[in-house]
């Protein structure tokens, strides 16, 4: 737990929550801002800043209790979709330093857009670029 955490507050009690999850490890609740109604985080019990600091053992979990949650806000919403998202670091978006999921419930016509698309200027930059990747992957 970190102490200036305000989801290691909420996973403590210390603030209070609409919890919708809690099974070992894993923790998940309605987003207090919501982009729609239902939104969810999934987060794990223990503090972890962003994915890359997440324990690959904790997985498993992690995938069972979005897929379980997912579900749930799609009925309990009556969504025909969701969108499971995941900002890491600032620059991303992430204004919470603890690992957490987003799930949000869709509906036809809610008028959220995701994001602009861009082109790459040629075939000869984009494999430059996978190229560079699968090095850094090793």
């Amino acid at each position: 737990m970190s102490d200036d955490c305000i989801f290691c507050k909420i996973i403590a009690g210390k603030i209070p929550c609409a919890k919708v999850y809690d099974q070992g490890g894993i923790f998940a609740f309605l987003d207090i801002a919501p982009v729609n109604k239902g939104h969810a985080l999934v987060v794990s019990r223990t503090h972890y800043a962003t994915l890359f600091d997440l324990p690959p053992d904790l997985g498993r979990e992690l995938l069972a209790a979005l897929k379980s949650v997912g579900r749930a806000v799609m009925q309990a919403t009556g969504a025909t979709g969701l969108n499971m998202g995941m900002n890491n670091f600032e620059v991303a978006g992430q204004l919470v330093h603890h690992a957490h999921f987003h799930l949000v419930p869709r509906h036809e016509g809610d008028g959220l857009r995701l994001w602009t698309q861009h082109a790459y200027e040629s075939g000869e930059e984009m494999q430059k670029l996978a190229q560079a990747v699968r090095t850094a992957i090793g």
